[in-house]
């Protein structure tokens, strides 16, 4: 069978997935076709591809997850096969299904098989009747908080409560007593209704500390299911990962053996096809099924750097009918390998998005590292979608090495014009829980380790595009031809009002509002609003609720007094400064 599985595939995503698929096909001869949004016309994974299509408009919600643009811009680049990524509709079993219907090759698992698992409840049921150890708590969804509280009698606390369709760490809250019960099921429900339009949540009991181990499947249609190890999860803030590595420091190799099976267990229960990866929690020497991410996992380059595996490459062979390159018997674990998640993330303000101009950009290199990105300099990171600037990835002999190399690498990651993680990775690798391989719970978002990632950040010299050049700024300019882009690059001096209005925001940001008023941090929409017009609130008090780059911000009162001039509603859009209320002495 040729090793030339399709003519051409569109990928229907964006930044560094994008580009890391486009890489896998290019090895295999295969044509690429990029799809972007009016935002990312000047991004760098349009330029990567053979062929970039226009989807038009600005939001995920007007251009990544419009189904029918997508379709659109497969057939007029003649694509034979859609990859999707992760995000945007990566498991999203109706996209699946159009694929298939318009005629074309889904790089990714049955629909069947997306669908299941898209359902945490169902998944949880099909997993018991499968055998798969699942976490204590319900397979139903819970229609009330007084079910949480009676669940909590039963089982006790804590408790976490889940959107039945969530993922990646949206509409999760922790209910420690029966007095917390409302609050969080009301808070799930909101997440799981605005992030995945399903407002059904389900209950399980909460885990203390454990570790958060996943296990990665190939499956293919030939009924050969293998699965690739484990990786280790546990560090992450609000349900988000941060830092990925494998093996597990926890996991042995008869655990490995016994883990792996359950993995391989439960994607035979899913009907599954294609690369995915089992989700669990290991706790006092149990592991608990959690979820299956039917789609490849931004961490899969830590797999692939111990296992020799290039795990998108296998997706595309399967995909196009090919059996498993490797066997069960045939998969060695070589070295130890560590991801860090490189966001755009202001660690001092709570990982407040930092989105913006990317000014300076250079990546770390040397034995034994990679990095994974969408970005130059000069690129933008916008607040409309993911955080993520990079991956940098490292692999040494072992997990002290690799520990070592990682620091290495961040030490060399210069990244100007917006605040990133690389200044908390160097202070988290280098703290004692995490060199005794500790879980390292409570640790993450604590101020000392803010504090000493702080001491990390080196200034970046300078504000402008880097090298000896006369002009300050690298411009792109797109036509657009029937849709699809040709790019043409301007070097110009950036224009003095620019330098001018960026002083002029710093001083805003920094003092420009009177004592009354409290502002909006950063630009997103309001999910939620907790106060009115004429209320009276107290220091610390939660006023509303901002979502921005797929994290819910809570903006608090600054000082006790009365609420006035109340500036937002729902779903209103806010930019970072705009006014959000002013809270007046209680005479005022």
């Amino acid at each position: 069978m040729s090793t030339r599985p399709f003519a051409k595939v569109l990928v229907a995503n964006r930044g560094e997935i994008a580009i890391r698929v486009f890489r896998a096909l290019r090895e295999l001869g295969v044509g690429s076709v990029a799809v972007y949004s009016d935002v990312d016309r000047g991004a760098l994974h349009p330029r990567r591809a053979d062929e970039a299509y226009a989807l038009g408009g600005s939001s995920a919600a007007e251009s990544y997850l419009v189904i029918e643009k997508l379709l659109d811009a497969a057939r007029r680049s003649g694509a034979e096969a859609v990859h999707p990524g992760y995000g945007f509709l990566a498991e999203n079993a109706p996209f699946a299904q159009a694929v298939i219907d318009a005629g074309l090759t889904w790089i990714g698992p049955p629909p069947s098989a997306i669908d299941l698992m898209g359902s945490k409840t169902r998944a949880r049921q099909a997993m018991q009747a499968a055998g798969v150890p699942i976490i204590p708590g319900t397979t139903d969804p819970v229609g009330s908080a007084e079910e949480v509280v009676a669940l909590g009698d039963s089982i006790g606390y804590p408790l976490l409560i889940k959107a039945a369709a969530g993922g990646g760490g949206k509409g999760m809250e922790v209910v420690r007593n029966a007095d917390e019960a409302a609050r969080a099921f009301a808070t799930a429900q909101r997440q799981g209704q605005a992030y995945f339009a399903n407002s059904d949540v389900y209950v399980e009991r909460y885990l203390e500390d454990p570790r958060h181990v996943e296990v990665q499947v190939l499956a293919d249609s030939h009924g050969n299911v293998i699965h690739l190890g484990e990786r280790d999860c546990t560090i992450q803030r609000r349900h988000q990962k941060l830092i990925e590595e494998t093996p597990s420091p926890a996991v042995d190799q008869a655990l490995r053996d016994r883990i792996g099976k359950i993995a391989v267990d439960a994607a035979r229960a899913a009907g599954y096809g294609s690369a995915g990866t089992i989700e669990g929690l290991l706790n006092d020497g149990e592991y608990y099924f959690m979820e299956m991410n039917t789609r490849i996992q931004v961490e899969h380059t830590v797999t692939e750097e111990v296992t020799g595996v290039d795990l998108v490459r296998e997706q595309i062979l399967v995909a196009a009918g090919h059996p498993l390159s490797i066997t069960q018997e045939q998969m060695t674990l070589r070295g130890h390998a560590i991801e860090c998640r490189i966001n755009a993330e202001d660690v001092a303000r709570k990982f407040l998005p930092s989105p913006g101009t990317i000014t300076m950009y250079e990546e770390p290199s040397g034995p034994g590292v990679r990095v994974d990105s969408g970005v130059i300099a000069g690129s933008e990171i916008s607040p409309l979608y993911d955080p993520m600037i990079a991956k940098l990835i490292v692999h040494g002999s072992d997990r002290e090495h690799a520990r070592q190399r990682m620091l290495r690498a961040l030490s060399e990651f210069k990244i100007g014009g917006v605040k990133t993680l690389v200044g908390f990775h160097q202070a988290l690798l280098s703290h004692d829980a995490f060199i005794a391989a500790e879980t390292c719970h409570g640790l993450v978002e604590s101020k000392e380790l803010a504090e000493l990632a702080s001491a990390y950040v080196a200034p970046v010299a300078s504000e402008s595009l880097p090298g000896p050049r006369a002009y300050a700024s690298e411009r792109t300019y797109e036509a657009e031809i029937d849709g699809r882009l040709s790019s043409v690059r301007i070097f110009e001096d950036e224009p003095e009002w620019v330098e001018l209005a960026r002083r002029h925001a710093e001083r805003e940001k920094s003092g420009g509002h009177g004592a009354e008023q409290v502002t909006s941090p950063m630009q997103g929409t309001v999910l939620k609003v907790d106060v009115a017009e004429g209320d009276s609130v107290a220091a610390g008090k939660v006023l509303c609720v901002v979502e921005a780059m797929k994290m819910e911000n809570e903006i608090i009162a600054h000082r006790t007094g009365v609420m006035s001039a109340l500036a937002v509603a729902v779903g209103d859009a806010v930019s970072a400064g705009s006014p959000i209320c002013s809270i007046l002495d209680e005479a005022g």
